[in-house]
């Protein structure tokens, strides 16, 4: 038997568990980047909501120009009737959101601020989304 051949014996299997070693940090690897993009993925699609219901409240808000006071929102407050469809709407979309709207008056238009905030896990920071637009009439 050739003293060559002897000394190799073995590595074949060597190679091929280094190889499957190799192979399983890679899919580790995948399924951590996979979690994290559904993840961000969740996140965007709330802040999107957010998005589409401070324009809706926007609109709302410049069709009633003469009550925007009444769309005024503390955190945690009980929403005026005129804010009560359109909250509802957005705790729907945005399960658990916290809504505050402020509504600060001027010389010629109005400051509105709307903030939209969320947790996506319990024990998680909270993602909040603001807008501070402006009305005038």
């Amino acid at each position: 038997m050739n003293p060559l051949f002897r000394r190799q014996s073995g590595i074949a299997l060597l190679e091929s568990l280094l190889a499957v070693l190799v192979l399983a940090i890679g899919l580790i690897g995948t399924l951590g980047l996979q979690a994290r993009a559904a993840a961000a993925l969740s996140d965007a699609s709330m802040r999107a909501e957010a998005t589409m219901a401070t324009d809706k409240l926007l609109g709302l808000m410049s069709n009633d120009y003469g009550n925007l006071a009444q769309y005024a929102l503390a955190a945690g407050a009980t929403p005026s009737a005129s804010l009560a469809g359109w909250y509802a709407d957005t705790r729907g979309a945005i399960p658990d959101a916290t809504i505050v709207v402020t509504v600060t008056p001027a010389a010629n238009m109005t400051t509105v601020t709307t903030s939209i905030s969320w947790t996506r896990k319990a024990g998680e920071v909270a993602n909040s989304h603001q807008v501070t637009s402006y009305l005038a009439p």
